[in-house]
């Protein structure tokens, strides 16, 4: 008689790895559109400006990319459905817009600040993004 090939681990990795790969897929799709939507809406060109050399430009980008990351991370683990980790997306996406404008209202200009190449602002733009993706990540855990 041949041994057993498969073990239930191998079984069980077997039958959630699609699924593992299907709900990462979402995520990063979401992450992606969450970029994509924050670099639209904010009046700065970022990645021009990136292109160009400006180093605030590329940290405050890098910030919302790790400030949307966080929660979405942790969505995914605490997310059962391809729903839950799209309305979690959504909400972390408008947060984080939402952090920029009350980070523009007290540095005023920030748009112009971060075109200028001021890493002071920028810093402190992406202290505010990920201090709120930390909360967020938190909210979403439960």
């Amino acid at each position: 008689m041949l041994p057993q090939l498969q073990s239930p681990e191998i079984t069980a990795f077997a039958a959630g790895f699609p699924l593992t790969l299907l709900h990462a897929a979402i995520t990063l799709l979401v992450l992606v559109l969450g970029v994509a939507t924050y670099v639209l809406l904010t009046p700065h060109k970022e990645v021009q400006l990136i292109r160009e050399g400006n180093s605030a430009a590329a940290v405050s980008l890098a910030g919302i990319m790790v400030g949307l990351a966080i929660p979405l991370a942790v969505s995914l683990k605490a997310s059962t459905s391809i729903l839950e980790i799209g309305i979690w997306g959504a909400s972390t996406i408008v947060v984080q817009l939402g952090v920029f404008a009350v980070v523009d209202l007290l540095l005023k200009g920030l748009p112009q600040r971060i075109q200028e190449g001021e890493m002071s602002a920028a810093a402190l733009l992406v202290g505010a993004k990920l201090a709120t993706a930390l909360i967020l990540a938190a909210a979403v855990a439960g």
